[in-house]
């Protein structure tokens, strides 16, 4: 990670099996450049060429929007599950967990999210 410190990513079932169909050609899952790392800016490539004008930082910012409107996750799960510092100096020096179990629930639930169709809805002016 770029804060060199280790952060342990829960994967949904809908994850695993995307990854499973994935061609493998080394021991990476993301193997690039000679560190062996997924850069933004293979990310941002591979986002062109499917066509979409979003950024990568994007996805983060989506996923951290939907867990503040949609779901009733607290915050310091959604920030860990994006590998931010959660709290204080003192804080941080006795947690001891990082709630992998609860953050494995949340992608799940944003797993499901991700896979339901859009609605369409009407939109009605209100100068009308």
């Amino acid at each position: 990670m770029k804060a060199h410190r280790e952060h342990r990513v829960p994967l949904s079932a809908a994850a695993v099996a995307l990854l499973a169909k994935l061609p493998r050609k080394s021991d990476h899952l993301f193997p690039g450049g000679s560190r062996s790392k997924l850069s933004q800016t293979v990310l941002i490539a591979i986002l062109r060429r499917m066509g979409l004008t979003c950024t990568a930082h994007g996805f983060r910012s989506a996923f951290r929007d939907w867990c503040a409107e949609r779901t009733n996750y607290p915050s310091e799960v959604a920030e860990m599950a994006l590998a931010h510092i959660v709290g204080s100096k003192v804080e941080v020096a006795y947690r001891r967990t990082d709630l992998f179990e609860r953050r494995r629930r949340l992608t799940a639930d944003w797993a499901a999210f991700c896979e339901t169709p859009a609605t369409s809805a009407e939109v009605i002016s209100i100068r009308a």
